[in-house]
Order: structure tokens, then sequence, then C-alpha cells
């Protein structure tokens, strides 16, 4: 404030220029004047000129604010062309349905933009961990944040071969009790699956297992191990059960409402590059089909 009145000989024609009312800028510049302990202009109704205290900090600092004028430009020129590191976080399953080969063509289009990917099956805290966009599966709990709706993908019921053919294969949700379930456990340490059938019918059935991980990953490929049965989100067991590393287990009940959405932190003053990120994301991602009968 104090170069652009300098420079302007009036603190009118400054507080036009910089879009502020000329009795703040007056007063904001005696506020400097008083840290500074000296009085850098002589000023009266028609008269402004700097004392030689001003002349000197003036000559000081006008060079500096410049630079700093240019770099801003500079900054909103680039905003044109996305630019920057985008910081992602994804469940830790996210590269089994998000093909890499999208991922070159966006940096090879985007040369200026680096992507770095947090990934976890734990809720990250957006603004804590300076992420750009999250990628969430299931319902979102946090409602502060900026959301879009990729996908409901509908969750299913599997198993592999080898445990089926070991334990049998359950013809109604009453036996699922009775089998070991791979299992992502809630505060009790069990774990309660939410169901529903071909008429959209909802249930709920408690299940037990053994083995226990936070990690969706974790559970697919302890399901083809034979641990147990899992219910997991489509996305993650398409390729298994096409391979036959996993089998259909109720194909008439289904997880619904899982889905996977796009989390921001803000919608105010998002980057290009996020934006382009994202655009990309959604684009790839919603031309695929994630029902439970999808072969792809």
């Amino acid at each position: 404030m104090f170069v652009q009145v300098a420079h302007s000989g009036s603190f009118i024609e400054a507080a036009r220029q910089l879009c502020v009312p000329s009795a703040t800028l007056s007063r904001r510049i005696q506020q400097l004047e008083a840290r500074l302990g000296t009085r850098l202009m002589q000023r009266s109704t028609r008269k402004l000129a700097l004392t030689s205290a001003g002349e000197a900090f003036r000559e000081r600092c006008a060079s500096a604010v410049a630079e700093l004028l240019e770099a801003g430009q500079l900054h909103v020129a680039d905003n044109g062309q996305p630019s920057g590191t985008v910081r992602v976080t994804a469940p830790t399953g996210f590269f089994d349905f998000f093909q890499m080969e999208w991922i070159e063509i966006f940096l090879t289009e985007h040369p200026l933009v680096r992507l770095d990917f947090v990934l976890s099956d734990l809720v990250v805290d957006l603004i804590a961990d300076r992420i750009d966009v999250a990628f969430r599966g299931g319902p979102l709990q946090d409602s502060s944040y900026v959301a879009r709706r990729i996908f409901a993908s509908y969750g299913e019921l599997s198993a592999s071969p080898s445990y089926l053919a070991a334990h049998g294969t359950p013809i109604n949700l009453d036996e699922l009790s009775a089998h070991e379930c791979v299992v992502q456990p809630d505060s009790s340490g069990g774990a309660t699956w939410h169901l529903q059938d071909l008429d959209g019918t909802q249930k709920e059935v408690r299940v037990r297992g053994r083995f226990k991980s936070n990690a969706q990953e974790v559970l697919r490929k302890a399901a083809c191990a034979g641990l147990g049965i899992a219910a997991l989100p489509s996305v993650l067991t398409t390729s298994d059960i096409a391979a036959g590393r996993l089998v259909r287990v109720l194909p008439h009940y289904t997880r619904a409402g899982r889905g996977l959405s796009m989390v921001y932190p803000s919608r105010q003053q998002r980057p290009t590059a996020v934006s382009a990120f994202a655009d990309m994301a959604v684009e790839k991602l919603s031309r695929q089909d994630w029902g439970p009968e999808s072969g792809g």
C-alpha cells in the first residue's frame, strides 16, 4: 500500500487502484509509520510528499513489491495450464480397477502436473494430510467436504472354490452365521453385513471370522486363499470371479449403495491441476459397468 501511494502521489488515486477505501489506506500507512517509528509522508488535503525516511524506505522495498506483483501475475497466467502436485488418497485396492494407463495418458497430456497417491482404507483427514482429492467408498461420514458421486457400485458375497468345497455353500442368510467370514471389524470387534434381496428388502446379518482386516485388498486376498466368505465391492472381485479364484455366494443378495465418491476439501479456488485430474477420473470411471453381473 505504501509503495502504491508513493507511486500515485495521492491516497485517493492509490485507493482507486487498490480497490480499498482511502480512509483504510490512510489508516494502514499510519500503522506502518507507527511500527517503523518514523514518519514516511508529509500530507495535507491537497499535497503528499515523502520524507527522507519515506524516500529511503520506498527505494528499498519498491523493487521487492514489483517482483511480488509480477510473481502473482505469472501465477495467474500459469493457472491457465494445469501445473503442480495433486495429492490423492484412495482405498488400497484402487489400482485394481483404476487403470495405470489412464495415469500415463493424463501425465503425458499435462507435463507440468505431478501426482502423489496415498493409499489407505482408513479415513484420511483431508486438511491435516494436505489432500486435494479423496476417493471414498460407501456412505460419506463428513458432510463438511464437497462430494461428487462417481458410481453406485454393488458389493457381493464371494468365496474361493476351495473354501466352499471344504465347508459347503450357504443356501440362505441364516447359514452365514455358521461360516467363517473375512471381515472389516466394527467397534465391537465383530461385523454386521447390510444386504438386500432382488426386491430391495433390507437384511442385517451378524457374521464372525477369525481373519479380520481394515484393508479391502487384504480381505480379497484372504477370500481367494480360502479363509472365508467376503462381502466386497464388485469392482474388486470381478476379475477374480472371471478367473475362477472366487465364486459368488448367495447371488440374490447384494450390498447396495457402497459406491465410490470423489471428495474435495473445498469447492473454492480449486487448482486447475486438481480439476483436470478429477474430470479425467470421473470420465474414465463413469464409463465402466460396475454392477455385480459385470464382466469388465
